[in-house]
């Protein structure tokens, strides 16, 4: 794909923005840090040549200045809240970001267990962090949270809370996932500052949606395709239109809590120290696009992506209609269908030619690779393979791997394992080239391709199993599936 985001330009310009922002309060800055810290690969998806470690990267320029505090709710650690994308609890994925930074040289300061109500899992869990030399506080549900702001900005409201004690100049928020408590430990903070005589500043850090490309921009409505769950919708700023007579873009949950955190911060301060939304934030990621056409189309295929994610959550019965009528209302708004997506129709076409499930992946250089179905392998199986060979110039009727190799494989499955399905899943398809190469050149050379299929576009005319969707996520492979089970299930 074309390059349409000048990634070296936005570390710089992020960096130097942040600076700004600490000078212009007393050398104290608290940073709501929305979304992935790193591993951003929505952003890499929508804004070519911006890199998922970008934010992190940039963070590390600042690096002698910053001190993270991972914010984590105490009802996600009771309810053992899971992160979809890594198939990990929200409490792991604390200690992970707490590896993450501190390997890459940054300062975690501590960790903020918020809306605690002496949950048993959050005591266990502190505790765990405590014995890592991890140091621990905790914040309080208030009654009235974020209406009754007299309370809210009282003893008893903030004032209870436990002050994160903090030693550099940028304190960076971050937190597993949303509705963590980011804002409110900010403004938290920033009470019990302000009461220590020290004048500090809070902002807000999150590259979607972006404020300065119109509403309907389709990198914006690829933002609120991929929180359609979460009922996010772009707005225009109206506070910042009146004040400043610019129209910028902000969502509803910023748009609608604004009221509120101006009527704290003047409790707090004396003053609100902006006249809007957009202007507590710092995203200076619309400044380098450099390409929009092909930022336009890169979302496009983005929100395509995202409609038969949730297509398949509402066959499979974990997701809702609501959310699936929305993405499909942006699709029609980002002027885009199915058939855009090229790996579709091509799919779709196999599938009707052999009569049985078919698979399609397009590689970097635009080649269509086909999977079909057959006694061996599933079409996901035999789709990989496949591109692989292509990529080794290997003759498409070679075997890399031995039929004879594949059938004790088969026999472990349904003999000895109960499987009812005898083809290889795409794990165990890899695993048998991987043997294979022990012994045989042209499945070593196939096998070293597997780093070219990273970026490459997929499409299976059925759902897959989460074994090979969870595969081709860790091949990097932008994967999509006709909301159609391969067998017709009579309990869905």
């Amino acid at each position: 794909m074309k390059t349409g985001f000048d990634n070296e330009k936005y570390l710089t310009m992020q960096s130097q923005h942040i600076r700004e922002r600490i000078s212009q309060f007393d050398n104290k800055l608290y940073l709501e840090f929305g979304g992935k810290l790193f591993d951003d690969f929505h952003a890499s998806r929508v804004l070519p040549g911006f890199e998922p470690d970008s934010k992190l990267r940039m963070l590390m320029q600042l690096s002698d200045q910053a001190e993270i505090v991972i914010v984590i709710s105490a009802a996600d650690i009771d309810k053992n809240k899971m992160r979809g994308d890594l198939g990990i609890t929200y409490d792991m994925d604390v200690l992970r970001l707490i590896e993450e930074f501190t390997g890459r040289g940054l300062y975690v300061g501590s960790v903020c267990i918020t809306r605690y109500a002496g949950q048993e899992s959050a005591d266990l869990f502190r505790h765990r962090l405590e014995k890592m030399g991890i140091r621990v506080y905790v914040h309080y549900s208030i009654p009235g949270y974020p209406s009754n702001t007299s309370l809210i900005v009282s003893d008893e409201g903030y004032g209870k809370n436990d002050y994160i004690e903090t030693s550099r100049p940028l304190v960076v928020v971050t937190a597993p996932g949303p509705g963590s408590g980011k804002m409110a430990t900010c403004l938290s903070q920033l009470y019990h500052e302000y009461k220590r005589g020290i004048c500090a500043g809070y902002a807000k850090f999150e590259t979607f949606p972006i404020w300065n490309i119109p509403l309907k921009h389709p990198v914006n409505l690829a933002y609120e395709a991929a929180t359609a769950d979460l009922n996010d919708v772009n707005m225009i700023d109206p506070f910042h239109l009146e004040a400043y007579g610019e129209t910028t873009v902000n969502y509803n949950r910023d748009v609608e809590i604004f009221p509120v955190l101006q009527a704290m911060f003047e409790k707090i301060i004396g003053e609100c120290p902006y006249k809007s939304p957009t202007d507590m934030g710092v995203n200076m990621a619309g400044n380098c696009i450099v390409d929009d056409e092909v930022c336009c189309e890169a979302s496009r295929q983005e929100i395509i992506r995202r409609y038969y994610k949730s297509m398949g959550a509402l066959v499979s019965g974990t997701g809702t209609e609501e959310e699936a009528y929305k993405i499909e209302l942006l699709l029609k708004q980002a002027h885009a269908t199915v058939e855009d997506r090229r790996v579709v129709p091509a799919c779709m076409a196999k599938a009707e030619e052999t009569g049985a499930p078919a698979a399609a992946m397009e590689l970097d250089d635009g080649t269509m690779i086909f999977g079909k179905t057959s006694d061996l392998l599933g079409a996901s199986s035999a789709l990989l393979l496949n591109a692989l060979k292509h990529l080794a110039g290997i003759d498409h009727k070679h075997h890399v791997i031995s039929p004879e190799a594949i059938r004790p494989i088969q026999e472990l499955k349904t003999s000895y394992l109960g499987s009812k399905n005898p083809r290889l899943h795409s794990d165990e398809t890899l695993i048998a080239l991987s043997v294979s190469a022990a012994s045989s050149p042209e499945a070593r050379l196939a096998l070293e391709q597997l780093p070219k299929l990273k970026g490459c576009q997929a499409h299976t005319s059925v759902m897959l199993s989460s074994v090979d969707i969870w595969e081709f996520r860790k091949l990097g492979i932008e994967l999509t599936c006709e909301p159609r089970f391969e067998k017709e299930r009579k309990y869905q």
